[in-house]
């Protein structure tokens, strides 16, 4: 049963859709419809940095944890006249309700002090590698974060994986950055010659970002402009709109065309009916695309915690299909009969017990000790009220 957040963010789209569509063309979605989205108060505003512009807003989904970690960067051309972090803020607790904690982070913007070259870059990087603090007090799962960015935040989210690619003279150069699992660009910039040729309204305030045009400070787009950063090394999944006029889907289409010929793994999905924002709008379809995407991400790293199965146990394993009509089930006790060479794995193994709710997950006696539960037993429960 759909709760009554959730009812009430589709209900504000419906209405939006229903006031806009005033003829039989229907209207897309604008950053003030957005606006207009429900969403919960963040858990906790924490200070990255001492200037007044370094904080962000954590959101922690329901739990013991570890949670995965979402590190969600606003959009809005780099500059605070357009947006700032609440922007993004119902993306960030849409992905906490999915059992996400997300980290929506405020940087100093272009057209303030302190930012443009290497200030806005630098506050980004810091942000993210805050992540590790933040698992100090809070249960994360730092093998399993990713990054996600709408407009120009899809720019710093994909800049933000690649800091690892800079050379250790760059300005923007930060020792050990967080590792990512994947970086999701939603409607972003991913190519900044291509987008200050293309754009008018957002196109202006790279040359802030990076302080010149290409031909006065290459090297500074070498640093700056993922495309030329690439091979990132990680996981990168662009979602566009057909009908985005602000980023246009063609700058998605050739970083990924040049991506995947550096041998990145990039996936690309360009969404009809669809143009700047309806991507980072929980309820819209689009948003439904967006949110299975990371949590197919993160699930396919949850699922790396189990090994495969053994040649023996796919033998000894039969699948039917049969029609019934009358079933039973034997239902055990004690914990799980495993082969003795499982207990050497760092993999944890028991029961859940199963009455008319789920109840708390109990280890298995025979496991090393210091194996901590995962997320997905852990919230076994809480998924399933």
């Amino acid at each position: 049963m759909m709760n009554r957040k959730r009812i009430c963010t589709l209900v504000t789209l419906m209405l939006m859709y229903v006031f806009n569509n005033s003829t039989a063309v229907a209207q897309f979605l604008s950053q003030q419809d957005i606006a207009k989205l429900p969403a919960a108060p963040a858990d906790h505003r924490i200070k990255y940095g001492k200037d007044p512009m370094q904080f962000g807003d954590l959101r922690l989904p329901k739990g013991k944890g570890p949670h995965p970690v979402a590190i969600v960067i606003h959009g809005g051309c780099w500059l605070s006249a357009f947006a700032d972090l609440q922007l993004t803020a119902p993306l960030s607790d849409a992905l906490a309700r999915a059992g996400i904690a997300t980290w929506n982070v405020e940087f100093r913007p272009v057209d303030k002090p302190g930012g443009g070259w290497t200030g806005t870059l630098l506050d980004v990087a810091n942000a993210v590698d805050y992540v590790r603090e933040l698992a100090k007090k809070h249960p994360f799962d730092l093998k399993r974060v990713v990054v996600i960015g709408n407009s120009a935040g899809g720019h710093l989210a994909l800049w933000s994986a690649a800091r690892h690619r800079l050379p250790k003279e760059s300005p923007l150069f930060i020792n050990n950055p967080l590792p990512m699992l994947a970086a999701f660009n939603l409607g972003g910039i991913s190519d900044l010659k291509s987008y200050l040729q293309e754009s008018v309204v957002c196109g202006k305030p790279i040359l802030k970002l990076v302080g010149g045009l290409p031909d006065e400070v290459p090297e500074r787009y070498k640093e700056a402009s993922p495309i030329e950063m690439l091979p990132l090394g990680v996981k990168q999944v662009l979602i566009t709109g057909a009908q985005d006029k602000i980023v246009l889907p063609k700058n998605s289409k050739d970083y990924a065309d040049a991506a995947r010929k550096s041998g990145d793994d990039v996936q690309l999905i360009v969404l009809e009916n669809t143009a700047h924002f309806e991507v980072i709008a929980p309820g819209s379809t689009a948003w439904t695309t967006v949110e299975k995407a990371v949590l197919s991400v993160l699930d396919t790293a949850k699922k790396a915690e189990v090994r495969p199965p053994t040649e023996k146990e796919l033998k000894a394993t039969l699948v039917l299909s049969l029609p019934l009509e009358e079933a039973s089930a034997k239902i055990r006790t004690g914990n799980p009969v495993d082969d003795e060479e499982d207990y050497a794995l760092d993999v944890w193994a028991g029961v859940i017990p199963v009455r008319l709710t789920a109840g708390e997950p109990v280890a298995d006696d025979r496991l090393k000790k210091g194996i901590p539960i995962p997320p997905h037993v852990s919230n076994y429960k809480n998924d399933r009220r």
